[in-house]
């Protein structure tokens, strides 16, 4: 079996960017730079958030946290349309998921969608459906890249997506369907209302489990030789799990990615990516 080391992978993209960054830092007078907001004190988003900064330090991007014990919704508008306005500032990224009472989609739909870095606005998720350019969601590009780095193409093979989120799920099933490299595959985007959900998996050449139940896909779903992707993350009384039976998996799939070390790193690769990106777009590099 093939490990998709996620952690290694981002390791050599965060060293790729650093050139690149040093390298339009010296030609534009500053270095690209991301707001990262934080709302609450929830302890799974400020590990979240501290291993975003850490990824902005290896690549020379400056960070900005705006840590917020609590903010009104008339508050985090007011913060988001300042970040907006400031030509410093790159990409904003707000932590999710919002503490209880603050509306996330109308916070979303206020960040210009050339600072979106997270790939979450209308605008972006609109261009991203029509295959135009734009910033694609972090989990899902970060799952394309990861599959591209190790040479594994979906291209006329058949792909089961198991969760539909706006976050992972649909854009994902989106991207692996459209016309483009490491793309071109078919298909078939299944939930908790999929009638015969083993029998969709046993046919699938990739499998891409984003449902968020531990050790959910298991020997007996997966034909043999078929590439698995873990989205998961899920804390266990016995530690961190994924969506995924990798010991049972492991010895019948062509390749799998590992929980932890598989996809959350490349989520936040993908990050500082499009965070370059944005700051290329306006620099006008």
């Amino acid at each position: 079996m093939i490990l998709l080391d996620g952690k290694a992978t981002a390791a050599t993209i965060r060293a790729e960017i650093k050139v690149e960054v040093t390298e339009l830092s010296a030609r534009f007078g500053r270095s690209p730079g991301l707001a990262v907001v934080l709302v609450g004190e929830d302890p799974a988003s400020q590990v979240y958030v501290r291993n975003k900064e850490r990824a902005c330090e290896d690549c020379g991007i400056v960070s900005m946290p705006y840590r917020l014990e609590s903010a009104t919704q008339l508050e985090l508008e007011g913060l988001i349309q300042q970040l907006n306005r400031d030509v410093n500032v790159d990409g904003i990224l707000v932590q999710l998921p919002l503490p209880k009472g603050l509306d996330s989609q109308r916070i979303l739909d206020l960040i210009d969608p050339n600072k979106d870095v997270d790939g979450f606005h209308p605008v972006n998720v609109g261009r991203m459906s029509l295959g135009l350019p734009g910033f694609k969601p972090c989990t899902p590009a970060g799952v394309i890249t990861l599959l591209k780095r190790y040479n594994l193409d979906p291209a006329c093979k058949k792909a089961v997506v198991i969760g539909r989120s706006n976050i992972v799920g649909k854009p994902l099933a989106m991207m692996l369907s459209q016309a483009g490299p490491c793309a071109n595959a078919t298909v078939t985007l299944c939930h908790s209302r999929t009638a015969d959900l083993k029998a969709e998996c046993r046919e699938a050449d990739f499998v891409f489990a984003a449902i968020g139940v531990p050790n959910f896909v298991t020997a007996d779903m997966v034909k043999e030789g078929a590439v698995v992707v873990d989205v998961g993350i899920n804390r266990t009384d016995e530690g961190l799990a994924g969506d995924c039976d990798f010991e049972g998996l492991k010895d019948k799939v062509h390749a799998m990615t590992p929980v932890p070390g598989g996809v959350g790193p490349m989520t936040i690769a993908q990050l500082m990516v499009n965070t370059l990106e944005a700051f290329k777009l306006h620099v006008g590099a």
